[in-house]
Parts: C-alpha cells; sequence; structure tokens
C-alpha cells in the first residue's frame, strides 16, 4: 500500500511516500512548481519516489489556509481550493495552487486536509480569532500522535512560528503566524506596521511578511541569518534569543490551555529553525521542561501517516471529522 502526504510550505512543497516502514521524501521550491505543468508535477512524483501514479492508494493534500472547510475529503468535493478567500497572509508564488490541480485533475484517490479556524472542533474561547492554524500543522501533529504521545504541544518554527495543543489526542486550540510569535520573516502587526497600513506605505499583507526578526539584522534571508549564527556573530544570535524568546512564550500559553485539560504535555519543536540546537538548548531553558525536536519532513509525513488512516477505514483525525470516501 502506498500513501502521499503534501506539506504546502511557506518556502517549499515537500512531498512523502509512505510504504509500510519505508519513507521517502523530496521537496520543489514553490517557483519551480509553478513553472511546472500538472504533468510535469505528476511525472517529478513519480520519478522521485519511483513509483506509477496508478500505484498510489491515497494522497492527503494541504494548500493554503484550508480555512473554507473543516472536515477531512475528498479533495474533489471542496469548493474552489477549499479557501473562503484567495487573499490573506502569507507569498503568493502559484506553486502550492499548481500543484493542488496536479492532484485534483488527476486520477490518483486525494483528500484534503483543512485549517483549523472558527468552524472547527477546538475549544471554543480560541474561536476568538477566525483562524487558527494551516493544514499542513496537523500533519506535523499527527505523525507526533502517530509516535504514541496523547498530550502535547507542538510549536513549527521557520519562516514564521505557529503553535498547537493536542490534549487526549484530539487539538484543542492553536495560535496562528499572524498573531504572536514572529519567525524569520512573517510575524504580527505591530503599532508602527498598523500605522503604516493606515497610511498606505504598505498592505498588511506586506507588513505581515516583513513582520519577523530578519528586518532587525543586516542579512537578506533565512540561510544567511543562520550561518552568520553558526560563526556566533552578534546580530544573528540576538535574532535567534528573539525567535526562542518568544516560541517558548507561545508554547506556555498552550501549555496554560492544556492545564483545563489536566496536563502540560510534552514539547515538541518543528521547522527549519527550530532544528537549530542554539534554539532548542534557548527554548528549553526558558521553559524548564525538555523539548523534542523534529525536522522539516515531518509534516508531509504525517500527512501520509493520515491518508494511510483514513484509507484504513479512520473517521477521525486528531477530532477532525472524516468524510471519505
Amino acid at each position: 500500500m502506498t500513501f502521499i502526504g503534501i506539506d504546502h510550505g511557506t518556502t517549499g512543497i515537500r512531498f512523502a511516500l509512505k510504504e509500510r516502514d519505508k519513507v521517502l521524501t523530496f521537496e520543489l521550491e514553490r517557483a519551480a512548481a509553478a513553472a511546472m505543468s500538472e504533468d510535469e508535477i505528476l511525472a517529478s512524483i513519480e520519478d522521485e519516489f519511483g513509483i506509477q501514479r496508478e500505484a498510489i492508494d491515497l494522497v492527503a493534500l494541504t494548500y493554503s489556509m484550508g480555512d473554507g472547510f473543516s472536515l477531512i475529503k475528498d479533495v474533489r468535493k471542496l469548493e474552489g481550493r477549499g479557501l473562503k478567500s484567495i487573499e490573506g497572509a502569507g507569498k503568493k508564488t502559484g506553486g502550492g495552487t499548481r500543484v493542488f490541480d496536479a492532484i485534483r485533475y488527476s486520477s490518483i484517490p486525494a483528500i484534503a486536509i483543512p485549517g483549523l479556524h472558527t468552524e472547527s472542533k477546538v475549544d471554543p474561547r480560541m474561536k476568538v480569532f477566525s483562524h487558527l492554524t494551516s493544514p499542513e500543522k496537523l500533519g506535523i501533529a499527527y505523525h507526533i500522535r502517530c509516535l504514541g504521545y496523547q498530550d502535547f504541544v507542538v510549536s513549527d518554527i521557520s519562516s514564521n512560528t505557529v503553535t498547537l495543543a493536542v490534549a487526549e489526542g484530539k487539538v484543542i486550540g492553536a495560535i496562528d503566524a499572524c498573531i504572536f510569535a514572529p519567525g524569520i520573516h512573517h510575524g504580527p502587526l505591530d503599532l508602527q506596521a498598523i500605522r503604516d497600513v493606515d497610511s498606505g506605505k504598505q498592505t498588511a499583507n506586506q507588513a505581515f511578511i516583513e513582520a519577523g526578526v530578519l528586518k532587525k539584522t543586516p542579512y537578506k534571508d533565512r540561510e544567511e541569518l543562520l550561518n552568520a549564527a553558526k560563526k556566533g556573530e552578534n546580530p544573528a544570535l540576538l535574532a535567534l534569543d528573539a525567535i526562542a524568546l518568544f516560541a517558548a512564550m507561545e508554547i506556555a500559553s498552550m501549555q496554560l490551555l492544556l492545564k483545563d485539560y489536566g496536563t502540560i504535555g510534552e514539547i515538541f519543536l518543528a521547522g527549519s529553525v527550530a532544528e537549530v540546537e542554539y534554539v532548542q538548548k534557548k527554548i528549553s531553558a526558558h521553559l524548564g521542561q525538555e523539548c523534542l525536536s523534529l525536522g522539516k519532513w515531518h509534516a508531509a509525513i504525517g500527512c501520509a501517516e493520515i491518508a494511510r488512516d483514513v484509507f484504513a477505514g479512520k473517521k477521525e483525525i486528531l477530532g477532525v471529522d472524516v468524510d471519505y470516501p
């Protein structure tokens, strides 16, 4: 049996294949995917994984914010691409759209995973915000669930920072990238950003994608910042210190929610910045609790595990109902 998970990430689209204990992965840059035809995308999946598309039993697909639906369902039953609007927080390249349409218009069986929002089954207090997290974060959480954990907080730290809380195997809440902790590129709008938006200097989305810690450094991108941190350069270390502090605060806030469910849970870190040992140690020190680190592939792997279990007949994933087949 062959299952594929697709993580529509900020910087790239990651694919994971799962066949029993075998796991394979590969990534397409979003700009590269945007330049490919739908058939070229399907051919790249076949070539990278050494399979024919007819052999794929089920794909679990994520796309953008996933805020237009709340059930895991057949991708061909979605209205549009499962979004309330194409506008929102994040950079648009067209790569994710091309991958989504390649799968949807193929003959490959596929399900779409929703994000968490006001129509989702989460702690009702969290619904003060319209959107909590995009769907690939459910892939990360489900992978942790498959590792045997029932109660945990997972913070995905990369271009932006998003943190989820899971109690008794169900997601009860999350804090989205535009609300609290900054990442490398993205973050919440502060007072000056609000003034700039109101004065017409930039749009709210432009403010969001430039509100990460990178703006306070002399570096041009994440790779340059992380390389500078390895060399011990002070601006880079200060940027990572800020990420670690705010991520720890966000994790602690989710643990506060978990206390209402009788636990504080384990702590997991995911994403490219969370792979940096310096950041891991800082967050663990802030919280006084050891954090377990995951790599950047675990969202796609978790989506493949969702595909596997939905194919086997599971009707609920992390508290999200399944409408398939």
